[in-house]
């Protein structure tokens, strides 16, 4: 005698297993949290290397195609090699990369071998004169509180009050801690380390993705096809290629956008005799990465430094950067990047203010372009439902609604009786309450009017019916 299984009892025992699954992983996610992002953490060490690489492959990507297609390509094509053979794609591919890298250290080694030099010396000039620039600092200070005396009685006033909390922290805080403070500074060194050979480590798995960059694309779009239904799945590769549109437009424009930008400081300030004008430059150009913030963030110690040494320059220095950074704002700016985001100011400040907080210096980098697209995938859910609706999705139909009767638009037109009216009347006001609440209010209001309907027909009834045995017995009569 053969036994059968009986596939529903399986399907019943894989939900019920699944179910205690999931009620043990929520239990456990809620109740141990450390012990996740501990092993989150861990698992992000082990993996920063691949993590390097991937992003190195990325950002390599736009100029490996520009090589590919623009130089290596063309030359093959007058040289009759035939690219379409697997093994002379490969060579194209390999010869792209090399040259992509080529290009890549000239630039940087050009770089380095400019701005390091200078910025050493500008670092030993500062170490080397730093009592001077202070005691030109206290001299100034000094003079501008001489010809202020109530300014001077105030600034006293604060010097006394905290200069004893001043001493009491460097003595009992700092002192004690100096130990902590050594190995601290072992263990970053040692941070150092192990980040440069995880760059290292992700500089050759660059490589590796680089050369097979279209065979991943494709394998992950097999992925993609293969879970989801035909139409999502175009759906979800034409978002991730709107992803990859707008972050590409966004970081590269906006590296262009801060290399344009320092140089432009430097002329302006070497023309102006600003001191140290390599290292403000570079300070204000690799800040101006980060929007909104990034010029004042590398404005505030730029404009420091040049205190210490000439305060009036650092006036002009101020006057100049604000002028700059308009001329990058209105300017520049839009030239380069265009409407890459399609943001406006206010959410710009507010993706950069929230993924700031949350991840630092590359939360403000990358906050913009993610909340883009965030901003742009509740867009079209939110025109995706209007149009479901045949309502416009365009903004600017509903600025001055007040109402939409069907498809028909009422615009809003505040009438002189409704200032005196409650503002509970709900017969009068529409609300979200009266539109819940109302309709049981509605239909009891109709129960009463038709038990009064009612009610009077019983009357008509009875008076009619009075009516009629009184004819009767006036004609019996």
């Amino acid at each position: 005698m053969k036994f059968h299984i009986d596939k529903k009892y399986i399907r019943w025992g894989v939900t019920a297993f699944l179910v205690i699954a999931a009620s043990i992983l929520f239990y456990y996610l809620l109740f141990h949290r450390a012990n996740i992002s501990a092993g989150f953490r861990a698992f992000i060490g082990i993996t920063m290397p691949i993590l390097d690489g991937m992003l190195m492959a990325y950002v390599l990507t736009p100029l490996l195609n520009g090589v590919e297609k623009k130089c290596v390509i063309p030359v093959c094509m007058k040289c009759n090699v035939n690219i379409a053979e697997k093994k002379n794609k490969k060579r194209v591919r390999a010869l792209s990369i090399l040259l992509t890298l080529i290009i890549v250290t000239l630039a940087l080694y050009s770089f380095f071998a400019t701005v390091i030099p200078q910025l050493i010396r500008s670092i030993q000039s500062i170490i080397f004169q730093f009592p001077i620039y202070i005691n030109n600092l206290t001299v100034w200070i000094t003079k501008l509180l001489a010809d202020n005396p109530d300014i001077e009685s105030i600034v006293m006033e604060l010097l006394d009050k905290y200069s004893v909390e001043l001493n009491n922290f460097l003595n009992l805080s700092v002192l004690p801690r100096m130990n902590e403070l050594i190995r601290n500074v072992s263990l970053s060194f040692l941070s150092f380390l192990k980040t440069l050979w995880n760059l290292i480590i992700g500089f050759i798995i660059s490589i590796y993705i680089l050369g097979s960059k279209e065979l991943f694309a494709g394998q992950a779009k097999k992925m993609v096809y293969a879970v989801f239904e035909t139409d999502t799945a175009n759906a979800v590769i034409s978002d991730v290629r709107f992803t990859h549109k707008t972050f590409v437009g966004f970081i590269v424009g906006k590296i262009i956008d801060s290399i344009i930008i320092g140089i432009i400081c430097f002329v302006g300030t070497s023309i102006m005799g600003t001191p140290y004008a390599i290292l403000v430059s570079v300070i204000v150009g690799i800040t101006n990465i980060i929007p909104f913030f990034g010029p004042y963030l590398g404005a505030i110690p730029s404009a420091l430094l040049i205190l210490m040494v000439n305060p009036l320059q650092c006036l002009y220095f101020i006057i100049f950067i604000l002028i700059l950074q308009q001329f990058d704002g209105n300017i520049l700016g839009p030239k380069i990047l265009g409407d890459s985001t399609g943001l406006s100011g206010f959410w710009v400040i507010f993706s950069i203010t929230l993924f700031g907080g949350m991840f630092g210096i590359l939360g403000m980098v990358a906050g913009v372009p993610v909340f883009a697209v965030f901003y742009a995938a509740v867009r079209a859910i939110v025109n995706s439902l209007l149009a479901k609706k045949e309502l416009p999705t365009e903004t600017s139909e509903y600025l001055n609604v007040g109402s939409i009767e069907g498809t028909e638009f009422h615009p809003y037109l505040p009438e002189k009786h409704e200032e005196h009216k409650h503002p509970s009347d709900f017969s009068t006001r529409k609300s979200i309450v009266g539109h819940v609440f109302g309709k049981d209010r509605n239909r009891a209001g109709k129960d009463e009017e038709y038990l009064q309907e009612k009610e009077a027909g019983k009357k008509t009834g009875n008076e009619t019916e009075n009516e009629t045995g009184n004819e009767t017995e006036n004609e019996e009569e």
